[in-house]
């Protein structure tokens, strides 16, 4: 049921997914998979990743990542290899899709172009994620949740217990 569309491998579900995506879950190999604000456009997701920007490890210099994308209710439905290619900002490409991106990044200071001109001089990398293999759906998606340990973080802490001054009387 897989069709050959625009030069990738295509199927419906991943096609109709890929519209809907606002947030997709994207392992690059040997790291863990990190929930990624993107865009859909062209039957590819965009996500830019970098300073001042989500952060991405991994993911500017991979040519391949697994992407998981949700259904309406929240709930995996579907998981796709794809191919990782970055949009550089010299290059044709990123004139039509960093400007469309750019539009739909929520809470930024300052205008799309604005936006645009800081991805490109800050350091930040939109890279394309783009269908490429057999996707996962249904049954032969994993039945465990694929949550993983938290990270190491020096911001963890023990919380102390709260100071109580007096004791509250009940009647």
């Amino acid at each position: 049921m897989s069709d050959e569309v625009e030069g990738r491998a295509a199927t419906p579900l991943v096609d109709e997914a890929l519209k809907k995506a606002a947030v997709a879950w994207v392992r690059v190999p040997d790291g863990p998979a990190l929930a990624l604000w993107c865009v859909p456009l062209d039957g590819a997701l965009f996500v830019v990743s970098g300073p001042g920007e989500q952060t991405a490890p991994g993911l500017a210099g991979a040519s391949e990542a697994e992407v998981t994308l949700r259904g309406d209710h929240g709930g995996r439905i579907v998981t796709f290899p794809a191919r990782v290619s970055r949009v550089e900002p010299e290059s044709e490409p990123w004139a039509s899709v960093a400007p469309a991106v750019a539009g739909k990044r929520l809470n930024a200071s300052g205008s799309a172009a604005d936006l645009v001109r800081r991805w490109a001089t800050d350091g930040c990398a939109l890279n394309r994620l783009e269908p490429a293999g057999t996707p996962l759906a249904g049954s032969a998606l994993p039945d465990d949740s694929l949550a993983e340990p938290p990270r190491d973080t020096p911001a963890v802490r023990q919380t102390r217990k709260p100071f109580r001054l007096h004791r509250v009387r009940r009647r």
